[in-house]
């Protein structure tokens, strides 16, 4: 088969599989993102040289008990601000130019906050007005983040001239990413308005700019740990397109950060009213 074709193919599946789980119901939502967990959690101990069997079960066990725990505000809170510093950390590792060799017991902490826990939160972004599942919320940010990166991609392809990180991604450009951002921030506000159906547009504009920011730190974050470990995708599920974490590098680094967003906009909005 054409390579072409079959990367188009196996996109598409894997873009209908994601819309159709999220829309259906939050536990064909819990399924889908179970499994991609464990993949992802395969992924990345073979990157990082992990115990499988205890990485799997610190995984499905976290996974268990924490995925319904978007109302318990202590869990939450705990739960999204150590992504976000086991994220903050990520980003050093980012741009530390020497090849960062991590301790076991870091490694483990990393897999915790940059894997598991990303999947486990994406559940709490989900919960929409009055308490209640809403797939819209989560799909919008997926739209997001592929729209950032095509017209990242675009942009950068026909006008881009200056590296955003060469030595990590050499494709990358600073006019793809400003781009990229600003196509994103013009979809963003088309889907408040006909798809949530928001009346504040502002917070989706935020959400925007958060993805734009966050959903390339994760890619070449992605792409750091690839070349660490020497290889040029993290696995094969995805003909032409690599293994989970390839494809969703940017949603599991952006989720923490869309999670705290909302802490904080929740905590506002309990002292301001």
């Amino acid at each position: 088969m054409n390579e072409s074709l079959k990367r188009g193919l196996s996109g598409a599946v894997y873009v209908l599989l994601l819309i159709s789980c999220i829309s259906y119901s939050q536990k064909s939502l819990s399924i889908l993102f179970g499994l991609l967990l464990i993949i992802g959690v395969y992924e990345f101990c073979k990157m990082c040289n992990l115990n499988l069997i205890i990485s799997l079960l610190i995984a499905l066990i976290s996974y268990y008990f924490f995925w319904n725990k978007s109302q318990d505000i202590i869990s939450k809170t705990i739960f999204v601000n150590l992504s976000v510093f086991i994220s903050i950390k990520l980003v050093f590792f980012l741009f530390n130019i020497q090849k960062t060799n991590f301790k076991i017991l870091t490694r483990y902490f990393l897999l915790i906050g940059y894997i598991i826990i990303p999947f486990i939160i994406t559940n709490y972004v989900a919960i929409g007005k009055d308490n209640k599942y809403n797939g819209k919320i989560l799909i919008s940010i997926l739209i997001l983040i592929w729209a950032n990166d095509t017209f990242a991609y675009l942009v950068g392809k026909n006008f881009g001239k200056n590296k955003l990180f060469p030595s990590v991604s050499p494709k990358k450009t600073i006019e793809g990413f400003i781009g990229g951002m600003f196509f994103t921030i013009i979809s963003s506000i088309v889907l408040s308005k006909f798809y949530i159906e928001s009346s504040i547009m502002y917070i989706w504009i935020i959400i925007a700019i958060i993805v734009s920011i966050f959903s390339t730190l994760g890619d070449l974050i992605q792409s750091k740990f690839k070349r660490v470990a020497g290889i040029k995708d993290s696995g094969k599920i995805m003909p032409g397109h690599g293994g989970v974490l390839d494809r969703l590098d940017s949603f599991i680094f952006v989720i923490p950060f869309i999670n705290l967003y909302f802490l904080i906009s929740q905590i506002i909005k309990y002292y301001v009213s």
